[in-house]
């Protein structure tokens, strides 16, 4: 049971700014920990967006107001460390020179015109689904989006994957997580997104699917070319997942 709380408070002092702290002593086993409770850093989140859309909409701001202040709380809530990732992973992605130089330029502390162009399109996309999800008031759709991205943590660290370099995020979290783990946490992101839509049913279980393969496929890319896993993945794959998940509960609105 202590190893299992040790993760839970590994995973929101990580992955949020609440004064949360986690075990001194950080290895590999309670790291997997944290990613696998990962989801449930994401279902506080969506909470938050929830609360935070529903307020702007009783307001009477516009929807794309509105989303624009969920995703800013958002970042604040998560240290922009996911935004730090994508930008980094769009700026090694878009390096022509071999993964060396890539994993250079991704530790080079400054955003390129790739990462600064991924990080604007992205949260304009995200900003803009929540917002019409919030004046359609989807607010478990709203609420399981983030939880979804962070499903995407639990597969992005499944086992046969490797990490990038020998220390570092990556190190401690890449081939961490069981086949068990994984379809857990995907069957019941399905099962959840059951009631995003409640006139179509079939359409939350579908988008999950539909933004764990397109992940998958980013991530595979992303493996090859910078030799492994690392944490900038990670993170970029929790925005283009979380912002592939909004879309797709969007379409046929």
């Amino acid at each position: 049971m202590r190893r299992r709380a040790d993760g839970l408070l590994l995973a929101f002092s990580w992955l949020t700014v609440l004064p949360i702290r986690g075990p001194e002593e950080i290895d590999r086993g309670v790291a997997g920990r944290a990613m696998a409770h990962s989801p449930l850093v994401g279902l506080f989140l969506g909470g938050v967006a929830s609360a935070v859309l529903w307020v702007t909409v009783a307001s009477g701001l516009s929807p794309m107001l509105g989303g624009l202040i969920c995703v800013a709380v958002a970042a604040l809530l998560t240290r922009g460390m996911h935004l730090d990732g994508l930008a980094d992973t769009a700026d090694g992605l878009g390096c022509y020179g071999p993964e060396e130089r890539a994993r250079e330029i991704m530790k080079s502390g400054s955003a390129g015109p790739f990462g600064v162009a991924a990080v604007a399109l992205t949260l304009g996309i995200q900003a803009a689904a929540l917002g019409q999800l919030a004046q359609q008031h989807l607010w478990w759709a709203i609420a399981i989006i983030p939880v979804v991205g962070r499903v995407w943590v639990v597969l992005g660290c499944r086992r046969g994957i490797d990490a990038a370099a020998p220390n570092g995020f990556g190190a401690l979290v890449a081939g961490t997580q069981s086949a068990v783990a994984v379809g857990l946490w995907l069957a019941a992101a399905a099962a959840v997104s059951i009631f995003a839509r409640p006139e179509r049913p079939w359409q939350g279980p579908l988008v999950v699917v539909v933004a764990m393969v397109a992940a998958v496929v980013v991530a595979r890319h992303c493996v090859r070319r910078f030799g492994g896993l690392s944490g900038d993945v990670l993170g970029a794959g929790i925005e283009t997942t979380t912002a592939l998940t909004a879309i797709g509960l969007l379409v046929g609105s």
